[in-house]
């Protein structure tokens, strides 16, 4: 028997004896999750709903409770069998060590390849929420990791998160992380092998810092500091990395990362002019936009993949320079990508056909409200349509001097889905999802045919775009939530047989 224990690199029976009881650990820590008074009650499924459905601890007023030993969800044997399937599907092919290091002074060995997911500003407090299985993890694992165990609570005070009541306001906290981040990211930039490119994940919702144009220090600063710390951005991808619960997909969430594939700028790298760039950005965002929506990015994670594309433009310079010779800001440069993301946004919307294009702009100034006859009129003209049109093809209903978009439980029988305006496709297909699934969603596709369906992918994107700007968070989940599940609807839309051919061969028999 190899008397070391687990954290001194022990094989034999002590070490493996450890090794289980971590295990069963991690099966206590789940149950501190569902069985605590911060779990809410689904009526739906009639279950207790995990405390952490997001980043904080809400207050529950009405809390569910679970029985650890019963046969739903929260139970003692589910956890168990979770962990034992991570357990098997390990692979054990090489060893590996962990070490816990302080980020701005680590020193890395040789042709170390670096795979980081940095703290993101204010949005979440690590180590406070870590406190909530603290308590459960130390009198379980202190035995066995002292060393981690021996404070009361999480430590804080290096945390590099911006957390204004650690630091004595927004200002500071801001440059705390800003001061902090920068260390970080030059020190591991200075360490990084030049033939591997660097992986930065970083989830922050761009919806989430826009305001008025103005952006919050959260993803400028990131930004920023990964620009001061010697590296260009060459390349941005969302990979989808998050579990979307039920909660999540209420609330409109992210279900990606976006990961920043990063390299050492060269010291020889050019400086331009800020005219330069945005010749730039008119030539770049176009085809990333749609390199994306082919892919099928999320409408949610498809501006952050953009803003990506536009500041690797930003980070491959010196500098990029404003009229009168200072360098231009990130908080500019992400002024100009997003503009340039609008623009090309709204010059999508005159591929749709008519009465789409007057919906699409009716719902961006009056969402699902009603408004003037006059106005109506005016804006209908401007796509070369009346509204006496556009009423007939039931996107809108005109009465009493007043205009407003049909409701989509107001939509009546579905009229012929190919030579409809796209904007009722779309409509149809929200329903067909939402009342039967998957499969009926892809019968309405089939019926649409290709190049309607295209349009109505076209027409999720854009509608969430103007969702996000209303901030109508309700409306923006069907658009986000379709696109999410496209790729699965065409490939089952495909698989369907005909419609027409079933008809001409039930009429043979």
């Amino acid at each position: 028997d190899d008397p070391r224990m687990l954290r001194d690199g022990g094989t034999g029976a002590t070490a493996y004896a450890e090794a289980v009881s971590v295990y069963l650990a991690f099966a206590i820590y789940k149950g501190a999750n569902y069985w605590s008074s911060g779990c809410l009650w689904d009526n739906i499924t009639q279950r207790a709903v995990q405390t952490f459905g997001r980043q904080a601890v809400p207050m529950v007023w009405d809390f569910g409770e679970t029985n650890p030993f019963c046969s739903y969800s929260g139970n003692w044997a589910g956890f168990i069998r979770a962990i034992c399937k991570v357990i098997a599907a390990f692979r054990f092919n090489a060893s590996s060590q962990i070490t816990q290091q302080d980020a701005q002074t680590i020193r890395l060995p040789h042709s170390t390849v670096i795979v980081t997911d940095p703290p993101y500003y204010d949005n979440i407090g690590y180590a406070d929420l870590s406190d909530f299985f603290y308590v459960w993890m130390k009198p379980n694992l202190k035995g066995i990791y002292p060393d981690l165990f021996h404070t009361l609570s999480t430590p804080k005070s290096e945390e590099l998160v911006a957390t204004p009541s650690r630091h004595g306001g927004k200002d500071a906290a801001g440059e705390f992380f800003m001061t902090g981040m920068k260390k970080t990211l030059k020190n591991l930039a200075a360490q990084h092998p030049p033939e591997y490119p660097a992986t930065i994940f970083y989830a922050f919702k761009q919806s989430e810092v826009a305001k008025d144009g103005i952006f919050s220090r959260g993803w400028s600063t990131f930004l920023e500091a990964v620009i001061a710390s010697g590296w260009a951005i060459t390349g941005t991808w969302p990979l989808r990395t998050e579990l979307t619960t039920a909660l999540k997909a209420k609330v409109n969430a992210l279900a990606s990362s976006v990961v920043l594939v990063c390299r050492k700028r060269p010291a020889d790298a050019p400086v331009i002019t800020r005219a330069e760039f945005l010749r730039d950005l008119k030539r770049t965002i176009p085809p990333a936009l749609s390199a994306f929506r082919n892919a099928n990015i999320s409408p949610t994670d498809l501006p952050q993949a953009a803003i990506g594309q536009g500041m690797a433009l930003c980070s491959r310079y010196t500098a990029v320079l404003e009229a009168d010779d200072t360098p231009m800001s990130v908080v500019s440069a992400l002024q100009f990508i997003n503009h340039e993301i609008d623009a090309h946004n709204e010059g999508m919307h005159d591929e749709f056909d008519a009465p789409t294009r007057f919906a699409l702009r009716w719902y961006a100034q009056f969402g699902y409200e009603q408004g003037d006859f006059g106005f109506a009129d005016t804006m209908a003209r401007a796509q070369g349509i009346s509204v006496d049109a556009i009423t007939r093809e039931r996107v809108i209903i005109a009465r009493a001097g007043k205009v407003a978009l049909t409701q989509r439980d107001a939509l009546g029988e579905a009229p012929d889905l190919q030579k409809c305006p796209a904007w009722m496709a779309c409509q149809y297909l929200i329903n067909a999802y939402e009342e039967g699934g998957e499969r009926e969603a892809a019968r309405t596709i089939k019926r649409m045919g290709g190049e309607q369906a295209g349009n109505v992918n076209a027409l999720a994107y854009a509608m969430h775009g103007h969702c996000e700007k209303r901030k109508d968070a309700h409306e923006a989940v069907f658009y986000n939530g379709l696109v999410g599940v496209w790729t699965d609807l065409v490939v089952e839309a495909a698989r369907l047989p005909d419609e027409q051919q079933m008809t001409m061969q039930i009429k043979e028999v």
